[in-house]
């Protein structure tokens, strides 16, 4: 990773990150409704991670934003709980391993501020990053947890961390 950063957001990347986020969808074909991809957070993730107890890491190579993960303690989790979010790598690094430094991150920092578990949703669209989740620990849940407001996710997730 010599050429690239892992980095937190800042107010300048908010256009980046979402065009970042909305162009994966575009790679699969995914649905948009009920999702990241049409949540009006997505434009203002700046602000969004000013939240208390969140955080939110991005890859980027000579300005060009290339992958995004962050922690947020969404409404209606169980005590302990953060969920991971908007978690999206551009198709130019993808399958590279960036992914996983990204989510270490993530977990590292979730550990600091004593998270127990994290809790994510996704959808069968993006198949290829449930195995990645998967791999890194994550186990299937039977039912959503917490208020994502994202009715477009059918799969939950979560790891004790």
């Amino acid at each position: 990773m010599n050429d690239f950063t892992i980095r937190t957001i800042q107010l300048a990347d908010n256009f980046k990150v979402a065009h970042m986020i909305r162009t994966v969808f575009h790679d699969y074909a995914a649905r948009q409704d009920g999702t990241v991809y049409s949540d009006p957070t997505t434009d203002e993730l700046f602000q969004l991670f000013q939240t208390p107890n969140s955080v939110f890491f991005l890859i980027e190579r000579e300005g060009e934003i290339l992958g995004s993960c962050g922690v947020f303690p969404t409404q209606g989790l169980p005590d302990g709980y953060a969920e991971l979010v908007k978690f999206y790598v551009s198709s130019a690094i993808r399958g590279q391993g960036y992914g996983r430094q990204l989510f270490q991150q993530c977990e590292a920092w979730a550990k600091m501020q004593g998270y127990s578990h994290l809790y994510l949703e996704s959808m069968n669209d993006f198949i290829s990053a449930v195995k990645l989740y998967e791999k890194i620990g994550f186990n299937w849940l039977d039912a959503p947890l917490g208020n994502t407001g994202h009715f477009g996710c059918l799969i939950w997730m979560e790891k004790k961390i």
